[in-house]
């Protein structure tokens, strides 16, 4: 990659973690909670100004970052400590850094949304002659539902349907003059294994209610990705190697803006919109990845909250700080190896 496209993925996959951050960072102020330090980046500080109680970090590593709160993981006498919060506001404090990778993931497909109108519909408006699709049961004017057991927002979906496929063969479910149709078998030839697609959707125009539903919709299909393959991780049907962190991310988001430098006249439009969606899927999956209930994250630190919930006691400070310690470390590991595969791939 060349250096232009390196600092362009740096910073925004640092604008991605620093979004996340400042959403526990802004909750936690709004809720009383002292901020020890606010940092982006991780590993040696390169600059740092403390203002009021809160001392604001840049460190050398745009790998992360972290919002410090008193008392987030031991026990402190300070009023304004987060241990010593309600449990609803310390909830909130949690799950904020995810509400703001979700917001800035819709706003940012949004614009995507907009930057790439007309807005592709998964409504079929034509067919080739002698289609296979159209003989085995689809018809102008239906409108893909449900594919193969997976409910359909966008044309995204439907595309991940084809190209998942191994057989031809989908069963579909139709918005067909107003019904829903159950289809069985819609079939798709496939040419040397690549799966030829002999229909058109129709276009629908762009106004501020269907840019706003396409990207919502977006915005579950993206998020849902990231558990689709974490059960195809889990499944073996993906592997450790195929894992990528902030080096193959930096890496995939520098590709994305050289493939179009590459092009005798840059088509910026496109460029744009390759950038804006990559940037939001990655921002809606860091989000929600957060969420996972494993420990160090966020998802870890809510079901403990969730548990003091339903008990009315906490689990003691030092048991949880040591629980999300061990968390860290295998988070860390974790890191170490996606990094080395990361930079493997690289060369």
């Amino acid at each position: 990659m060349g250096a232009i496209s390196i600092i362009i993925a740096v910073l925004i996959f640092s604008l991605i973690i620093a979004i996340h951050e400042f959403g526990h960072f802004a909750v936690a102020k709004l809720c009383g909670v002292k901020v020890n330090e606010f940092s982006i980046g991780m590993g040696p500080c390169l600059l740092k100004k403390k203002k009021g109680e809160t001392q604001y970090s840049l460190r050398a590593l745009p790998i992360g970052g972290y919002c410090a709160m008193e008392g987030e993981d031991s026990k402190s006498e300070d009023g304004n400590a987060f241990c010593n919060k309600s449990v609803p506001r310390r909830v909130a404090i949690v799950v904020a850094g995810a509400v703001m990778n979700l917001i800035l993931g819709f706003i940012l497909l949004v614009i995507s949304t907009i930057v790439n109108a007309p807005i592709t519909t998964t409504q079929i408006s034509w067919f080739e002659e002698n289609a296979v699709s159209n003989a085995s049961g689809l018809e102008i004017g239906d409108k893909i539902i449900e594919c193969n057991g997976m409910r359909i927002f966008t044309d995204m979906d439907l595309s991940y349907q084809f190209q998942s496929d191994e057989d031809g063969k989908f069963d579909m479910v139709v918005i067909r003059d107003g019904e829903k149709k159950e289809l069985e078998d819609v079939e798709l030839t496939k040419n040397e294994g690549t799966l030829h697609i002999d229909f058109k959707v129709a276009p629908q125009k762009a106004n501020p209610l269907t840019v706003l539903s396409y990207a919502g919709r977006s915005t579950l299909s993206y998020g849902r990705l990231i558990y689709i393959s974490l059960g195809d991780l889990i499944s073996g049907t993906y592997h450790l190697n195929d894992l990528s962190g902030p080096v193959g991310i930096v890496n995939a988001i520098g590709d994305v803006i050289e493939d179009e430098a590459k092009e005798e006249s840059i088509d910026w439009a496109a460029l744009w919109n390759k950038m804006l969606s990559m940037a939001a899927f990655i921002t809606i999956n860091v989000g929600l990845f957060n969420l996972l209930p494993l420990p160090a994250l966020d998802g870890g630190r809510l079901m403990f909250l969730i548990y003091e919930a339903i008990t009315r006691h906490p689990v003691k400070p030092e048991h949880e700080g040591m629980v999300h310690f061990i968390g860290i470390v295998l988070l860390m590991l974790l890191m170490l190896i996606v990094t080395f595969n990361d930079i493997r791939k690289l060369f």
